[in-house]
This record gives structure tokens, C-alpha cells and sequence, in this order.
């Protein structure tokens, strides 16, 4: 399962679901599936959230049962 910090990163950058949502191209619902870790989203969304909250994806994403990336 794919586990991430999307919300807490979102939060860092004070960025809504909406406006994280309209840099990335995606409904508000979508970034609120993949906070919920309901939805896993591509690698192109995966790329495009990793770009707009400036950091490294694996700093977003990490597969249940590995350590979560430390900045």
C-alpha cells in the first residue's frame, strides 16, 4: 500500500486541496482521495504534486512497511 505526508506537506506551503489541485491539474477530491491514501495516483500526478510542493517524491510517497523518507 502506498502510504504519503501530502497533507503535511500541503500544509507547509499553505497550499488548499483546491489550490494544490488546480497546479496539478486534478480535482479538489482527488488531492483529498490521495491524502486519505484511498486513491494512489500515477507517476506523472505523483511527479507533478512533487514539483509544486518542491521536493523529491520519495519525500511525499513510500510503500507501507519501508521507513518514511526523512528530509
Amino acid at each position: 500500500m502506498l502510504k504519503n505526508r501530502l497533507k503535511e506537506l500541503r500544509a507547509r506551503y499553505s497550499f488548499t486541496q483546491i489550490e494544490l489541485a488546480k497546479q496539478v491539474g486534478v480535482t479538489r477530491q482527488t488531492i483529498g482521495f490521495i491524502e486519505k491514501g484511498e486513491f494512489s495516483p500515477s507517476v506523472t500526478l505523483s511527479l507533478k504534486l512533487a514539483k509544486a510542493l518542491n521536493c523529491d517524491i520519495n519525500e511525499i510517497f513510500w510503500l507501507e512497511g519501508e521507513e518514511e523518507h526523512e528530509e
